[in-house]
């Protein structure tokens, strides 16, 4: 694990393998996505549909 932490309301992918309330800040939303998920997003700024991207 790192430092970063989420802000309230703020949301990311992350490619880990697990997830629990308050890993990455207190009020974000971490979405376990795919390698592919995430690149997609990364690349969109955005979540995407990664069969259409």
């Amino acid at each position: 694990m790192n430092a970063d932490k989420l802000e309230p309301q703020e949301h990311c992918a992350s490619t880990s393998n697990r997830n629990f309330e308050g890993r990455q800040g207190n009020g974000g939303r971490t979405h376990l996505v795919s390698p592919a998920m995430a690149a997609a997003a990364a690349l969109a700024g955005h979540f995407v549909d990664v069969r259409t991207f």
